[in-house]
């Protein structure tokens, strides 16, 4: 079979521990024998971070503006242990956050799901894609700890000098503070990505805050969002058949594990990143679940939504079998693939991806399966089998296709 030919390059951006293993592995054996594969390669792996300084992470974010789609493998967030452990020079930031924040990009977040594992919650019966906004509140924060009695303020000084303060609290006593802030602008693209989105998925959307409570923060949320639908969707979504829906935060958390999902739940920043792990854990489990990074502008970064898988790395460096999932990196390429094929015409590619989610799928439904899936499974005839068997059989299922 002749290989697909791509215009333009994806943005192919290489990972850390696990992850970047199975990275090759997928390369190897499910995309390279099938497609003349075009990428323009960033190691984001954590030594090639610091030895650039972490300019990389910057030019990976630059080069998916310039091409429009990336694919992402997981990335080391570096802690003080991870300092010790790579003999860095400094606690390097998110990967994530970076790219999120060059890009003004609002995560999706979608389960994958299998008829053989039912969802803890019983109601569910379609996936729920938790839309995240990446930008500010407790993520870029300024925090203090009171040591005691006094008064704390918040004080905002305009470009005139002009001073505007408001008391936070008069402390008797040792406490602490939190200072978050957002911009409209941002939350500006994080409604939009969120409009465009369901447009493009044809589902309904939901926003939630607490804009009882928070009448300022919160409510500003509610405003912009509300201001931007009317203004540029109302007719659109009209049109599509869909529907923006807007609630409290409390309330919202009802109605999901009540609905039979099918929609899309846009959060605040620090609401997106609990709910999502909820929604993937209910559904399953989180190595089965797809996030991508869209733009206001129409720029898409695919990954998956779990980490290095630290443990399965280190039983690999001493020569052990892994048994590692692979399903959520899997689709990260193939979410990748099916978005260039779009935007180039290239229908091949999009057949391909489309083709390559149902082998991985049929795969696991017809019994094979990573360990963690097996725990899970309603099937009872069941073969496990190791990191790269797995794909193996994702590929021969493949070729019987």
């Amino acid at each position: 079979m002749a290989k697909i030919i791509m215009k333009t390059p994806l943005v192919e951006m290489d990972g850390d521990e696990m992850t970047r293993v199975i990275w090759k592995m997928i390369k190897d054996i499910l995309l390279l024998p099938y497609i003349d594969l075009k990428t323009e390669y960033y190691d984001l792996g954590l030594e090639y971070r610091e030895k650039t300084g972490d300019q990389v992470t910057v030019d990976s974010a630059l080069a998916t503006k310039k091409y429009g789609v990336a694919v992402k493998c997981a990335t080391i967030t570096p802690n003080a242990e991870r300092v010790r452990e790579y003999d860095l020079t400094e606690m390097w930031k998110s990967p994530n956050g970076t790219i999120r924040a060059i890009l003004d990009g609002t995560v999706f977040r979608a389960p994958i799901l299998l008829d053989s594992i039912k969802p803890f919650v019983k109601t569910w019966a379609k996936p729920i894609t938790i839309a995240r906004h990446a930008y500010g509140d407790v993520y870029r924060d300024v925090e203090y700890r009171v040591p005691g009695a006094g008064k704390a303020e918040l004080v905002f000084t305009n470009e005139k000098g002009e001073e505007t303060r408001q008391t936070i609290h008069d402390f008797d006593g040792a406490g602490v503070i939190l200072g978050m802030h957002n911009i409209d602008k941002s939350i500006e693209s994080f409604a939009r990505s969120c409009f465009n989105y369901a447009l493009d998925q044809k589902q309904d959307i939901w926003f939630a805050t607490k804009d009882t409570i928070s009448k300022k923060y919160d409510h500003t949320f509610k405003d912009i969002f509300q201001e931007i639908y009317e203004k540029e969707y109302d007719e659109r979504f009209k049109a599509a058949g869909i529907e923006y829906f807007y609630t409290l935060i409390d309330d919202a958390v009802a109605r999901v594990v009540r609905s039979e999902g099918g929609f899309i739940w846009a959060c605040k920043n620090y609401d997106g990143d609990v709910m999502s792990d909820m929604v993937a854990t209910a559904f399953g489990s989180l190595a089965m679940m797809t996030s991508i990074l869209v733009s206001p502008e129409g720029y898409y970064e695919y990954e998956a939504a779990h980490g290095t898988v630290q443990r399965h790395y280190y039983q690999h460096l001493k020569g052990q079998e892994t048994s590692t999932n692979s399903m959520a990196t899997l689709f990260a390429w193939t979410g990748a693939l099916r978005k260039r094929g779009e935007l180039d015409g290239i229908a091949e590619l999009v057949e391909f991806a489309d083709k390559l989610d149902k082998a991985s799928l049929q795969t696991i439904e017809n019994g094979v399966m990573t360990k963690d899936l097996a725990a899970l499974s309603d099937l009872k005839q069941i073969k496990t089998v190791n990191t790269e068997d797995f794909l193996k059989e994702v590929k021969k299922t493949f070729e019987a296709m």
